[in-house]
Formats: C-alpha cells, sequence, structure tokens
C-alpha cells in the first residue's frame, strides 16, 4: 500500500450543479445542493484529541461511510434518519436538515473521558451522578447520557448538562426529550448488534437535525470506531476482576501512540511524525475494526484516482434524480 495523494482523500473542492455552499468538518465535507439535499464525503483525515493530523489514512473514509449508512439502515425502523443513497462508497447523500449543536453522548461504561473525571474526583459529569467505588471500564448500573456541545474545526467538544440546554435555549424541552428517547433506543440496538459479533459497545455519540418539515431524524454517523468505542466481549469480566485494561476496538489505539511520543492536543504541540509505514499499520487496524464492527470482510474500492471516483459518481447520481 502506498500513501501517494491520489490513494487518500484529505480535502476536496468540488463544484456540482445547483451548489450552495459547503461544510468542512473535521473528517467529512458537507455540500449544500439547492438547499434540499445534502452530500456528505467522508474523507480519510483522521481526527485525534480534537486536532486533525497531517496525513491521510487509506480506506478510512470508506470504512466510516459504509459502518454509518449500514447501521442507519439497520435502525431506521426505531429512528428516522437523513440517509437517501450512497452513490459511492466514501459518499453519503441525505435530506438538508437543521443540526442541533449538541452531541448526544451515551455511556454504558465507565470508560474514556468519564473515567478521566471519575479518577480525578468528581462524580457529577454533565449533571448526571456517577455512582461511587466503580473502577475504570465498569459498567454503568443504567446507561447515561452526557451531551457535549458540538466543536468547530480545531476546538475542542465541551460538556453540558440537560439543565443547562435548556436554560441557555440550544434546544427546547420537547425536542430534547425526543432526543434522549431516540439516543436510548439507537444505543439498545447498537448494544444488541455488537452482542452478536462477540462486542461490548461501551459509549458512543449521536447526531440529530431537523428536515425542513421539522421531523427529528439522525445525521452524520453512527457506531463507527470514530464516534464509538467498543470492547471484547469475551474476557471482559475476567480482566476487570484482575484489574487489566481491556481489549477495546476504538481509535483509541491512535491516541496512545499518540500519548506515547509527546503529544497530548495542548496548545504549542507538534503532532509526531506519522511514517509511511505507520500509516499503514493504522489502516490495517481500520479495516479490522470493520470486519469485526460489521461481521463481513471488507471490500478495498479502487482508489487509483479517488477524487475523480467519487466527484464522477456524484454528479451521476445528481444528473439521475434531474
Amino acid at each position: 500500500m502506498t500513501s501517494n495523494s491520489n490513494n487518500t482523500i484529505t480535502s476536496t473542492n468540488f463544484s456540482f450543479p445547483n451548489q450552495k455552499s459547503v461544510y468542512k468538518g473535521k473528517v467529512r465535507e458537507v455540500y449544500n445542493i439547492n438547499d434540499n439535499l445534502l452530500v456528505m464525503i467522508a474523507t480519510d483525515r483522521l481526527s485525534a484529541f480534537d486536532v486533525v493530523m497531517p496525513k491521510g489514512i487509506p480506506y478510512k473514509g470508506q470504512i466510516l461511510n459504509q459502518i454509518a449508512t449500514k447501521f442507519m439502515l439497520q435502525t431506521e425502523d426505531l429512528v428516522p434518519n437523513w440517509l437517501i443513497a450512497t452513490p459511492d462508497p466514501n459518499v453519503a447523500v441525505g435530506h438538508l436538515c437543521k443540526p442541533f449543536k449538541v452531541e448526544m453522548v451515551i455511556r454504558g461504561y465507565l470508560s474514556g473521558h468519564a473515567a478521566r473525571e471519575y479518577k480525578a474526583g468528581k462524580r457529577m459529569l454533565c449533571g448526571v451522578e456517577m455512582p461511587n467505588g466503580m473502577k475504570e471500564n465498569d459498567k454503568f448500573p443504567q446507561p447515561i447520557i452526557t451531551p457535549a456541545t458540538k466543536a468547530e474545526m480545531g476546538s475542542h467538544d465541551e460538556d453540558i448538562s440537560k439543565d443547562d440546554i435548556l436554560k441557555r435555549q440550544i434546544i427546547n424541552e420537547k425536542d430534547y426529550a425526543v432526543l434522549e428517547d431516540y439516543t436510548r433506543k439507537l444505543f439498545q440496538r447498537g448494544t444488541e448488534i455488537a452482542a452478536e459479533r462477540g462486542l461490548i459497545l461501551v459509549d458512543t455519540k449521536y447526531e440529530f437535525g431537523k428536515t425542513k418539515d421539522g421531523k427529528i431524524v439522525l445525521i452524520d454517523e453512527i457506531h463507527t470506531p470514530d464516534s464509538s468505542r467498543y470492547f471484547y466481549a469475551n474476557g471482559y469480566q475476567e480482566r476487570q476482576d484482575r484489574g487489566e485494561a481491556q481489549k477495546q476496538l476504538s481509535k483509541e489505539f491512535v491516541r496512545q501512540w499518540l500519548m506515547a511520543n509527546g503529544f497530548h492536543g495542548l496548545p504549542g504541540q507538534k503532532v509526531p511524525e506519522m511514517s509511511d509505514a505507520y500509516i499503514e499499520t493504522v489502516s490495517e487496524r481500520y479495516i479490522e475494526l470493520y470486519e469485526k464492527i460489521m461481521g463481513e470482510s471488507f471490500v478495498r474500492a479502487d482508489v487509483s484516482n479517488i477524487h475523480k471516483r467519487i466527484e464522477g459518481n456524484i454528479l451521476d447520481f445528481l444528473k439521475q434524480r434531474g
């Protein structure tokens, strides 16, 4: 595998018929077509500690897009979503939505950010009480919802409580009740699907938006290794009992590598150099994540000229839509 500029997509500069605007997030680029459709391209950018890494990871965008769109199809009986079509392995097309400015984070276990806060002595996270006597990676009695304000690129998401969301009128009470209900339903379904694959869905985040006719729908990604943490179910309890680290499926391995190389996402810190060999191992790890989460083999798309492929498939789709 080579890491030349043609076999990864780290930015786009397309111009589609009736294009109104482009929004560039940490990983995805979203094209507004005629204030009606959104064309979302999952790039190969890798973000950790809310910082975008300098080099792309081959196939990462395809992996994220295909996991997210398949999970949307597997949950649309529970929660409506924005998705219309997937004209390219890296592309999802959906209804124009106005996103809620809050990410709905749900945690079934004391891991990651919650565990770090707990270790620091805090027992309240986003206005939700965490029980005493827990150790890292223990299961919560019930999953807890710990929302975060949605950050622009280059800034950090911030914890926020339900009370603050309502007080600051970021979301009204009626809509927030729907978001909470949808979040719990999606997490339950995700937990069931993960269990079938021998995995535990530890925590995840969902994003929602409103369509032009006022319907609340799931947008962006769902149950991907970028938005979720998974543990291997086999041996979970034994590892907990022995006080060992859990075997996990997420991009945590990238964060660990960065921290081991002195990078914690703090101002002024320089991202360590990622060699082509290391990038190849990250790509292989993402493919492994895909196969474990989806329970099927990953089929690599043609990346000989990924920009041309994506642009052509989007143009064909828009032409067919008229």
